[in-house]
Parts: C-alpha cells; structure tokens; sequence
C-alpha cells in the first residue's frame, strides 16, 4: 500500500500538536508540554491552522468508523490518533505486559504507551534520540526505563541526528527536520547520537520477551526492525507509522500480517500481528 508524502509530512509533526483532551503532566517542562501551546506561530504562517484542521479531521475519520464497538469505541485518553484503544482491543486489556516504545517523545502527551503502564501495569522501555524527553519519563514512567539512542541496524559508534527548531520534527533526515515542506526551513541542529540494536538493548537490560512494538521514527522504522530478532522475542503486536510497502514486506517474510479490522480506525499507523500466534479476542464484545 503507498502513502502519500503529504501524509507522510503530516505525521511527522503531529506529536507537536497534542489532543485538546490530553492529560498535562503535574510538572510541565520543555518535553512533556505541548509545544503549540509553547510557542506560536510566526504571524502569516498557515502551517499549524492547516494541520490542526487535517489532525481534527482524521480524528472525526475515526469517530466515523463503523464496527467502532467494545475496547474501540471507548474515549482515547492519551494517545495522538486512538492508538492506544486499538492497542487495548488487541490484547484485550491485558494486565502486565512489555512494550518497546521507539519514538517515545513525551511520557504522557500523544503516547501510545502510557495508558498500558498507567492503568494496566505494563512495563516498558521508551527509547528516543533526545534526551530531552528523559526527565520527563524519569518523573512520570515509573514502571518503565527510558534510553537515549538512535536505533539502527548495528550497534556502536555514534550517528547524526537533526534536532528541529520545532519540537516533533526531529529527524534522522535533516529534509524531515527542518519544515521545508511546510512554507519555511526552521533552524536544525545536528547532534550526535549513540547507536544501537534492539537485539543489544534488550540484551543489555535483561529483556528476554516483549508483547508490542511501538514504531514511530519518521521512515527508520525498517533498519530498527532490522536490529530486532521477531523469532527470539516473538512480539504479539507491532505498530508502525505510516504504510510504506517495503516495512510490510520485510514483516510478512518474518511471519506478520497486517491487522486489516483496524485500518479504518487509524489512517495513520499500520499494525501487524504474528500468524503464527492467534490474536486476542477483541475486548468489550
């Protein structure tokens, strides 16, 4: 399936702009606060004006799917686009499972983590390229541990990575970064980053078993696949932003296919569950 890169653009800002209804942190700072309440918009700039409009309209997308019953027509607490609903309605409110999250960002804000470890006492690792976002995870993920790094394909070394002068468009690409595609190139920042496999993270932090992958690393996602070995830790569930055709054939070679039920609930992500595993039977029906 293709996306367009307009979409592609659309999703790489939209942690920028959280949900009116998002719980706020007890004690905001930099990377846990919404940064289009934080700083506005230069005068004459239409860019966030147009994205809020497309982010309400894939949410109202969303509110308008038919089949949305049990775990999927509950209200979305914390996560961007319902993602955590979805997730929910997976593994049927499961109690004590493991996440990896990559991409993490904000602890609480547009997270499609925190209500697992919230309210169904999951634990996890929320693994980003800024460390910005790690005392924020520290105060608020107490169940979970936090890893600044650039996951990749091979572990060592260190890795550039653009930092946005818009927080939520921080890339491994500086095109990806900088906001060109929106009217304007903001400042960047190139940092450098340590790099590691999922493999060797997992390794290094006794993990020996994980129940969803959470992927939203603006088009990395298929070197971080890479990096992770799905026979050994055989994850039940994997979200992955976007629908880009080579992700989905690298997980049909390692035994996944797409959760079809739940393309009209979120056209944003793309999840694919093991077939070799049956999935849980959906909560609430």
């Amino acid at each position: 399936m293709s996306r367009p890169i307009r979409f592609f653009l659309l999703c790489a800002v939209l942690t920028a702009l959280s949900c009116s209804n998002s719980p706020r942190s007890s004690e905001p700072d930099p990377a846990t606060v919404s940064p289009a309440a934080a700083e506005e918009a230069p005068p004459g700039d239409g860019a966030v004006p147009k994205l809020t409009t497309g982010i309400e309209r894939i949410h109202e997308q969303i509110r308008n799917a038919p089949g949305r019953t049990g775990i999927l027509a509950e209200k979305n607490l914390y996560s961007l686009f319902g993602e955590e609903v979805i997730i929910r309605d997976f593994f049927a409110d499961r109690r004590g499972g493991f996440f990896l999250d990559v991409g993490c960002a904000w602890p609480i804000r547009a997270n499609n983590s925190y209500y697992l470890e919230k309210h169904l006492g999951w634990q996890g690792i929320g693994i980003d390229a800024l460390g910005d976002y790690a005392a924020g995870w520290a105060r608020e993920r107490p169940a979970s541990t936090f890893v600044q790094a650039l996951v990749a394909e091979r572990t060592g070394g260190e890795a550039a990575f653009f930092k946005s002068g818009k927080i939520g468009l921080s890339s491994a690409k500086r095109y990806r970064a900088d906001g060109r595609h929106f009217g304007g190139e903001l400042p960047v920042e190139e940092i450098k980053v340590p790099t590691t496999t999922l493999n060797d993270l997992l390794d290094r932090l006794g993990v020996d078993h994980v129940d969803l992958v959470a992927l939203d690393i603006e088009g990395h996602e298929l070197k971080a696949l890479r990096g992770l070995d799905l026979e050994r830790f055989q994850p039940a569930l994997i979200l992955a932003e976007g629908r880009r055709p080579k992700v989905e054939e690298y997980l049909q070679g390692e035994g996944y296919e797409v959760v079809e039920r739940y393309l009209p609930f979120d056209p944003v992500n793309t999840y694919y569950q093991r077939r070799s595993a049956p999935q849980a039977t959906p909560g609430g029906d």
